[in-house]
């Protein structure tokens, strides 16, 4: 077995730091980097491009709704054609400082509000997609199992890693459960890691409802966000590698 661990990664601003970005980044195979939008800003960004050479880690766009104040989990209802010249501006943005780096941009992968409303809306799904075709067409669409977004890269052609969530609760339509409700985001290292192993050995996940729901990815999102974040990503990757799986970067695990 062999599986990719992700994180979304560098989401301070200016002094402003969010996460354990320099821990999580010894854990982790692949980040997601913000790009300015919802979060992050040019030294950021180079700050974690040059950590994740060091750590080796492959990096990835992580893209999101223009919203500072939000960090990008308010819902925007805005034109197509606009959200995909914005996740163009911002692939752009992480391949100029990656440069600084030595490194390739591998991937990319929505974030919040953002990857919530592509999951369900096609126009949106294949907006991103878009962007991804014409500015660097070998780029990894990650995309929620299941959603618009896995469809939209089938449909473009793009190279597709679906991605399943480490520490978050899901719907039985195979969403995610809304951050609102509680019990949406698992503190639990040990509840995260048994999700963890359900979808790797078995292909599914239980719903907040109690139903079984299949999930399949070739990558699992922990998140960094949370004050927990280091502590259950370490005990998911000690896991899973116990349980005999070996943790790689999302090109490796295409490959």
């Amino acid at each position: 077995m062999k599986i990719n661990l992700n994180a979304d990664i560098a989401e301070g601003f200016g002094a402003y730091d969010i996460g354990n970005d320099a821990e999580l980044m010894t854990i982790i195979r692949s980040a997601n980097v913000a790009c300015g939008f919802h979060a992050g800003d040019a030294n950021s960004m180079h700050r974690l491009v040059t950590l994740a050479k060091t750590e080796a880690v492959s990096i990835g766009v992580h893209s999101g709704f223009n919203d500072l104040w939000g960090f990008g989990r308010r819902k925007i209802d805005m034109d197509p054609k606009d959200l995909e010249l914005m996740v163009a501006y911002q692939i752009g943005a992480l391949k100029a400082m990656a440069r600084y780096a030595g490194l390739a941009v591998t991937h990319l992968k929505p974030h919040g509000a953002l990857n919530n409303m592509a999951a369900v809306r096609e126009d949106y799904a294949l907006a991103i997609g878009r962007a991804i075709q014409v500015v660097d067409a070998e780029l990894i669409y990650v995309a929620l199992t299941g959603s618009e977004m896995e469809k939209a890269a089938r449909k473009l052609g793009l190279k597709l890693a679906r991605e399943g969530f480490a520490d978050r609760q899901y719907e039985q339509d195979g969403n995610l459960t809304p951050r609102s409700i509680p019990g949406s985001v698992y503190e639990d290292p040990a509840v995260a890691l048994a999700q963890c192993l359900a979808m790797v050995r078995d292909g599914h996940v239980v719903s907040r409802q109690g139903s079984r729901v299949a999930v399949a990815a070739e990558t699992i999102c922990v998140h960094g966000d949370e004050p927990t974040a280091v502590a259950l990503a370490r005990h998911v990757r000690q896991g899973l590698e116990a349980a005999g799986c070996r943790i790689v970067t999302i090109p490796e695990m295409l490959n």
